[in-house]
């Protein structure tokens, strides 16, 4: 646009976008360009601990505020996420940095906002949702959306544009610490819950960042921030699928992943964040920089020789946005423009993005206020409201799974309970590494939690059933003795039921046994917990195993003497109570497995998603086969399948669809819930295939005597793989459609014969079923 448009062209909603982007552009010059391209993190205090990696290297500011927001300031980062701050308070002083911002700058352009927000938003007093793990569990989009549409809402309450969530990272080592930061195992589940989440999200008119694009989960070793290699196959039919699902739920930001792929960073690699990204899935939104990434370029992965040079790198690739706080991308990037070294066409490039995001969340309207709506409310910023527990409480109960059960659940009425463990008294073991509490709150013991978390011995004390509780921990997650062992024993021998409450500490960087940077050495129950757990058993009372984790564990050498085992993964504010009505049997247990549990050797990275190869054989030792398979989950009622059936032809075209029928049918006094897991095993392939994946999955509730079919209608898209040259194809021949209600628990296989030519599809193809039931005759 000329030089000539009016100057408050980029203010007026009634000119195109585009236009307003450039009108404004046209005025700027580099040093204010340069600006829009980074975030500022103020307030953040290297004596509060370490929230991100090599954060105490790289979180002073160049010059002071004053200086600093001369030229306007891209994004600033996380106001209400990096100390405990009250609501008002916060967003008051938010809408006083907005200000300063608008008004220091010749343009008056507001700062875009971003808070972490993977389960509810990171901030004091908010409410603490189930973890990604659960929503898996769920198999619940419907559920999750909801989830995601009340943390989309308290964002724009308070000014927050953008949220770093979710995470669609697909689950390859058990051992990673980011374990609980997934949805699953398999990409079909972690796209489509995670696409429900972005849906959720941004229907408050904020914006959802996909993590970690791409290659982040599949580290070697299972450590954080290690490198990857594995081959364009992998990435293409298992990495990447749920980031196309998730796009094309309208994701408005991607955020890159650390790692390195075979030698290349992918914050320095343009084939992924520009010609895959950009060029074949068409993303037209911002890609930000996982934190302090662009600098890591210099010093850990040492492809660039200065903080310019990183900028470079990072500009070229594809990377729109520096964050957290500005260090490449402020003064060494202008310098090396000046020398020549980047042209300045890859700051407009990634300027355009960044604006026309701003235009269209209408930080540049003539209109737009710096104050957060939550200033003028009358209920006193409460964030975590009744609405708020109730959907924490419901996704709850949905995702509890019951893995084992002798007969000892649901507890009846009344009865003597030992309950022992470290996670059975504490309101941390119900919340994940990216919860305020756990990941802000840690830094701060003399502030209170803020919210409350009831612990389950509070649970069970507090239930109708009327139990008499009696508790003794044992042991610590890490560490104990054997006195503390010897008290949880004599609890035990002295109850009629033991209930067993282990698993994982969250936390950051090594202080706790679950999240980022808290990789493990092996799939046993850390410190030692699993020598309570033999301890009870050996006392002959029922012993039931309540896990709450961020991963899967071994349980292999005690689940055969278990009385049942329950997972509750980190169930979030109201997890206590939800396990407390499973255990009790106000509620069916509702919740499939999204990630494996290991068998023997609990060492083997594998997961369910696995080639021939992968599976026990006679040439090898080690036997990589689950102790409870991928979808399993149990119910006290369960539902009666009456019939599983294909389509009147037992052939499927090469572009067409199938039908898959499946009638259930609810025989119990209650309302029960199944998950109709459809598989492919593809016999003869063009290169080797996983036995079987995941085509879809479908959550069935029935009420009492309710029968119910249910039509699955699959394309031949949803089978589609990367073939030897690199395309993704369609095949004709054999394969078969394995119904189950897990991939170890098949009910029905129907083989079908897809008929037609062999077929390339890419970003356009169809990637999920469609389902639609109805009242079945009984």
């Amino acid at each position: 646009m000329s030089t000539d448009t009016p100057a408050e062209a980029w203010r007026d909603a009634g000119v195109p976008d585009e236009d307003r982007v450039e009108a404004l552009m046209a005025r700027m010059s580099l040093a204010e360009k340069v600006a829009q391209l980074y975030g500022v993190w103020v307030g953040i205090d290297n004596g509060d601990g370490e929230m991100a990696p090599h954060q105490h290297e790289f979180t002073s500011l160049p010059v002071g505020w004053d200086e600093l927001i001369q030229n306007g300031i891209g994004q600033l980062t996380r106001p209400f996420g990096t100390k405990p701050v009250d609501v008002l308070t916060g967003a008051t002083t938010l809408a006083d940095a907005q200000r300063s911002i608008t008004a220091a700058g010749r343009w008056g352009v507001p700062a875009l906002v971003h808070e972490e927000c993977l389960t509810g938003l990171a901030a004091w007093k908010a409410t603490v949702y189930p973890s990604p793990l659960c929503w898996g569990a769920s198999f619940d989009p419907d559920l999750v959306e909801r989830m995601g549409a009340q943390i989309g809402a308290t964002m724009r309450r308070l000014g927050i544009h953008q949220g770093l969530a979710p995470v669609v990272d697909v689950a390859r080592d058990l051992r990673w610490g980011r374990v609980e930061e997934t949805i699953g195992e398999d990409p079909v589940l972690v796209g489509t819950i995670g696409s429900a989440y972005v849906r959720g999200v941004q229907s408050a008119g904020v914006i959802a960042t996909l993590k970690h694009f791409v290659g982040y989960s599949a580290s070697k070793a299972g450590r954080n921030l290690a490198p990857v290699s594995v081959g364009r196959r992998e990435i293409a039919d298992v990495l990447l699928p749920p980031f196309e699902m998730a796009l094309r739920a309208g994701a408005g930001s991607v955020m890159n992943s650390y790692t390195d792929i075979d030698g290349v960073p992918v914050a320095a690699d343009p084939t992924l964040l520009t010609d895959l990204l950009r060029d074949t899935y068409g993303f037209t939104g911002t890609v930000v920089a996982d934190y302090f990434s662009v600098a890591f370029l210099q010093t850990l992965h040492n492809v660039a020789e200065s903080p310019g040079d990183a900028a470079r790198l990072a500009l070229t690739a594809g990377i729109d946005v520096e964050l957290p706080t500005v260090n490449a991308y402020g003064p060494p990037l202008i310098e090396a423009i000046d020398r020549g070294e980047v042209d300045v066409a890859l700051v407009d490039r990634a300027l355009r993005r960044v604006l026309l995001q701003k235009v269209r969340l209408g930080l540049l309207d003539e209109d737009w206020t710096p104050e957060p709506a939550v200033l003028e409310e009358t209920d006193d910023g409460v964030l975590d409201g009744e609405s708020q527990r109730a959907l924490a409480g419901e996704l709850a109960r949905r995702s509890v799974v019951l893995l084992r059960n002798t007969g000892s659940l649901p507890l009846a009425a009344g009865l003597r309970l030992a309950v022992v463990g470290p996670r059975a008294d504490t309101p941390q073991a119900m919340m994940g590494c990216y919860s305020f509490p756990m990941h802000v709150g840690v830094h701060h013991p003399d502030v209170p939690m803020g919210i409350e978390v009831p612990t389950l011995v509070e649970a069970l004390r507090a239930d109708p059933a009327g139990y008499d509780v009696r508790y003794e921990q044992g042991v610590p997650v890490l560490g104990g003795d054997d006195e503390g062992i010897a008290a949880a024993v004599a609890a035990a021998a002295d109850a009629d039921v033991c209930v067993a409450v282990l698993g994982d500490q969250a936390g950051l960087f090594g202080r706790g046994t679950s999240g980022e940077g808290c990789d493990a050495a092996s799939l046993r129950l850390p410190g030692r917990q699993e020598e309570l757990l033999e301890a009870v058993l050996a006392t002959g009372v029922p012993v039931v195993l309540v896990l709450l984790v961020g991963r899967p564990y071994e349980l292999a050498r005690q689940v055969d003497r278990l009385a049942a085992v329950v997972c509750g993964f980190f169930p979030g504010e109201e997890g206590a109570r939800a396990l407390a009505d499973v255990l009790s049997g106000r509620a069916d247990p509702a919740g499939r497995l999204p990630v494996s549990f290991p068998g023997d050797g609990g060492n083997q990275p594998s997961t369910y998603l696995a080639a021939p190869l992968s599976r026990r054989s006679e040439v090898s030792s080690v036997d990589p086969t689950p102790l409870f398979a991928f979808g399993h989950g149990l119910s006290y009622t369960p539902i009666t399948w009456k019939d599983v059936a294909g389509g009147a032809e037992a052939t499927w075209p090469t572009d067409g669809t199938f039908d898959v029928r499946v009638t259930l049918h609810n025989g119990a006094a209650g309302p029960v819930s199944d998950v109709v897991q459809v598989y492919l095993h593809d016999p003869v392939a063009e290169v080797a295939r996983p036995v079987q994946s995941l085509l879809t999955a479908h959550r069935v509730d029935l009420e009492p005597g309710e029968t119910r079919e249910v039509t699955i209608t699959l394309h031949a898209d949803q089978t589609s793989y990367t073939g030897a040259y690199g395309q993704r194809q369609v095949d004709p021949g054999a394969v078969e459609l394995r119904v189950g209600a897990s991939s170890a628990d098949i009910r029905e296989t129907i083989s079908v014969s897809m008929t037609g030519p062999r077929r390339h599809v890419g970003f356009d193809r169809v990637m999920e079923a469609t389902v639609t039931s109805g009242a079945a005759e009984g």
